[in-house]
């Protein structure tokens, strides 16, 4: 029975997810079919791949030669279609776009509209996403992250620079207003070690009345006067049911780039893409700045 070189993709996402479950997401098919290609797989090379446990499948040696093998493999075919997709100089065809959820809902959506009036030969594909994916499997394109340190394995630019400050509910800021003594309720990060410093110092009297684990929460909580929070600029203050808390300067915060991977950053499509985001969010500055408040 010859391999079918397909069933080592299964073979490599069961090693590198720890297991079938993780696989069968990672290849978006059901847990039977990861199992079967990995039987069939064992079967074609003559040797057991994994061995089966209650707790799951564990890779023999043997497996884990043949998830480095096919992990090579993969390499290989990602290079070739990264340089050939370098080549491609036509303004059409699809383009794949990655970005944090809250950027596309906010600010990305209407410049992807204008540059699909502009180029509407190209199709474009949005993976609205808050994980990093990998340029360089060809998950995606183009990608925009916030960072201070996008790595050095993509090219780009920095569009904007960011800044945050502190926000508070309509009503939660009038009650402050009217009886300064009150305590800040404060909704808390669970992956953030505190307030800022300067809410320490100025707001004293504080409580921490919710714990979220993420920005999406953090609005809505913000929204409902259960407390207030540190987020970007551009978030905070195009919001009519939320206000900047009182005595805050501008926080410092991670910047906005558009990044893509060496071998496809000249390809037109590509080009004409961060070429154009660049100058639109250029035009966003004071927005994502604070300045616009």
């Amino acid at each position: 029975m010859p391999l079918d070189w397909n069933d080592l993709r299964f073979v490599l996402e069961t090693v590198r997810q720890g297991g079938i479950s993780g696989a069968a997401r990672a290849l978006r098919v059901n847990h039977a079919t990861v199992a079967r290609r990995i039987t069939a797989a064992e079967a074609a090379m003559g040797t057991r791949l994994f061995d089966r446990h209650a707790s799951g499948y564990r890779p023999t040696e043997a497996g884990l030669e043949a998830a480095r093998s096919a992990e090579q493999m993969e390499a290989a075919s990602h290079d070739l279609g990264r340089r050939i997709g370098a080549k491609d100089q036509a303004l059409s065809g699809s383009l794949t776009i990655t970005a944090p959820q809250l950027l596309f809902e906010r600010a990305l959506a209407p410049i992807l509209r204008q540059f699909a009036d502009r180029y509407p030969a190209i199709e474009l594909k949005v993976l609205a996403a808050n994980r990093e994916l990998n340029l360089s499997r060809m998950e995606a394109d183009v990608a925009f992250r916030i960072s201070d340190t996008p790595g050095d394995t993509l090219v780009g630019r920095r569009v904007t620079a960011q800044n945050a400050t502190v926000y508070v509910g309509r009503d939660q800021a009038a009650r402050l207003r009217d009886d300064p003594a009150l305590p800040l309720d404060w909704v808390r990060f669970a992956h953030w070690p505190g307030p800022p410093e300067v809410i320490k110092q100025n707001w004293p009297n504080r409580r921490v009345r919710m714990t979220v684990d993420d920005m999406y929460a953090a609005i809505a909580a913000v929204r409902e006067n259960i407390g207030a929070t540190r987020m970007p600029c551009f978030l905070g203050d195009p919001d009519p049911l939320m206000e900047r808390l009182p005595n805050v300067p501008l926080l410092p915060y991670r910047s906005l780039w558009v990044l893509a991977h060496p071998d496809l950053a000249k390809s037109a499509k590509v080009s004409a893409f961060t070429d154009f985001a660049a100058r639109e969010f250029a035009a966003l500055r004071p927005l994502f700045e604070g300045a616009a408040a």
